[in-house]
């Protein structure tokens, strides 16, 4: 098996495990503040991921992308040089930047977020990201030489971290207020990012030693650098933007057609902190493949190897659809009574169909972006996310104030429905690659519809006949595997020739 498949299925399994426990770390969460105080949790999000973008998102890529060329090419001790430079830049951006949040978290969280209560979370968010900044660079180092165990580890723990810390912290000190409630699950993101950042930062030094000298002249210049970042990092800039924007507006339209405040800001938190979380959960094997896909496509590429390039795509495209079609139809038929259960909520799995079929095509967009970037065509991979972003607001601004939540899950199918397909044109010219529509959507779709039927009028017999929902819910994936492989193979599929292709990768 190759390195690059090792790899994919080692952070599969990490991702997958960290989406577990974030579950139930959201899960527990959720019954220990509640669905408004989760709400404004959600809330104060956006900033962290506007600081990130401006700080770090970009230099992550630059270092992930660089250092995979770096060593493909033999020049395994310019990696240090990359990794070096990029920490100073992040150092010269976030400090500033970090430091004004701070002496204007007041007017943040009044102007910018609409509500008070944000103010302290806010404030904590600093810290936070100078470690994650730190903890990054560090991770996607070492993703672009191909050792992936270090940053799977050290993700393991922190999940684990964050979770105990977090709901202790709320178990012990027993905040009297949503503000301060929400300002220790943000302490706590500090807590597991202090062992994060220190945790890979030694690691990445004992690896170090064993790197062989940098030739003459191998350092790095921020030019270079930033020739990667910039675009990258502008085009996370202003994709966070509109989504801070689309996030502050989804309560500000709910209130707008007729809801209170807190009404309003319940019915974000079940939707972007249990809903979504829910539907999210067999997503960590598109985060893992992107991750290795990026500098693996970086090195084929810096190696002249373009027919290569576009066999892996081919199998990528094809890996995505038969593995998350499938788990998008099971979580449409028992996500909602799963997520009630779960949550204690009756909102929760409202809207799901639009949702899950958004979340599908949001999989396939951040697929093809992770192509883009490792082709190196990092300004369309943005041009790309940006019109699809604007597409989210507009039915955020114009639809959510009329028809409520349901305006919002039109426009997430419909903003991942443009992303992926631009991103989809883009590759298709970029990588000379020859569309397959059968394999890559069509079969897998269908297969996972005709399962997605049939579970559902299972899952509605077993519930009539008081089968208890655990019992339905497992009846239903296990047999539901079962119709999506029979309908795969009825359309021609043979799993034998599908293992060899993906040991190829």
């Amino acid at each position: 098996m190759s390195t690059i498949l090792a790899g994919t299925l080692l952070l599969t399994a990490t991702g997958l495990f960290s989406q577990v426990v974030g579950f139930l770390y959201r899960m527990a969460l959720s019954r220990l503040i509640g669905a408004e105080t989760m709400g404004l949790y959600q809330l104060v999000m956006p900033v962290y991921s506007m600081l990130m973008s401006v700080t770090a998102v970009g230099l992550t890529v630059a270092v992930s992308t660089l250092s995979a060329r770096h060593h493909a090419l033999g020049d395994s001790g310019t990696v240090k040089s990359v990794l070096r430079r990029a920490l100073g830049c992040f150092f010269l951006l976030a400090v500033p930047l970090s430091a004004a949040v701070i002496l204007l978290s007041d007017p943040i969280s009044v102007y910018l977020l609409g509500d008070a209560r944000t103010q302290l979370g806010v404030m904590l968010l600093a810290p936070c990201v100078l470690l994650t900044g730190v903890e990054n660079l560090h991770k996607h180092c070492f993703y672009g030489i191909g050792r992936v165990r270090p940053p799977a580890a050290v993700e393991t723990a922190e999940q684990l971290i964050r979770t105990g810390t977090v709901l202790g912290l709320l178990l012990v000190l027993l905040p009297r207020s949503a503000e301060e409630t929400v300002g220790l699950i943000v302490l706590g993101m500090v807590v597991c990012e202090v062992f994060s950042a220190c945790a890979l930062t030694l690691l990445f030094r004992r690896h170090w030693r064993r790197f062989p000298p940098g030739a003459p002249g191998a350092e790095i210049g921020g030019r270079r650098l930033m020739a990667i970042a910039v675009p990258v990092g502008a085009t996370s800039l202003l994709g966070t933007l509109l989504g801070s924007a689309n996030a502050v507006l989804i309560p500000a339209k709910l209130v707008e057609g007729g809801m209170t405040l807190s009404q309003a800001m319940a019915e974000f938190g079940v939707l972007s902190g249990m809903t979504l979380p829910l539907l999210g959960l067999p997503t960590g094997f598109i985060g893992a493949l992107c991750l290795v896909m990026v500098p693996d496509l970086s090195r084929r590429t810096a190696q002249g190897d373009r027919r290569a390039a576009a066999g892996f795509l081919d199998r990528v495209l094809s890996a995505t659809s038969l593995l998350m079609a499938p788990a998008m139809a099971l979580l449409t038929v028992i996500g909602p009574p799963l997520g009630r259960t779960l949550f204690k909520d009756a909102r929760v799995g409202e809207l799901i169909l639009p949702l899950a079929i958004g979340t599908l095509l949001g999989c396939w967009q951040s697929v093809l972006s992770g192509a883009l970037n490792g082709l190196g065509l990092q300004s369309k991979a943005a041009r790309n996310a940006i019109l699809s972003d604007v597409v989210q607001l507009a039915f955020t601004f114009f639809a959510v104030s009329r028809f409520g939540l349901a305006g919002f899950a039109a426009g997430y199918a419909a903003s991942g429905l443009v992303g992926a397909g631009l991103n989809l044109a883009s590759i298709l010219r970029a990588a000379s690659l020859r569309p397959k529509w059968f394999s890559w959507f069509v079969r897998p779709l269908l297969a996972a519809v005709l399962m997605g039927l049939w579970c559902n009028l299972l899952h509605r017999v077993m519930l009539d006949s008081r089968c208890g929902q655990g019992w339905s819910a497992l009846v239903c994936v296990l047999l539901g595997l079962v119709l999506y492989a029979a309908a795969l193979m009825a359309q021609g599929v043979t799993f034998s020739r599908e293992k060899a292709q993906q040991k190829e990768l």
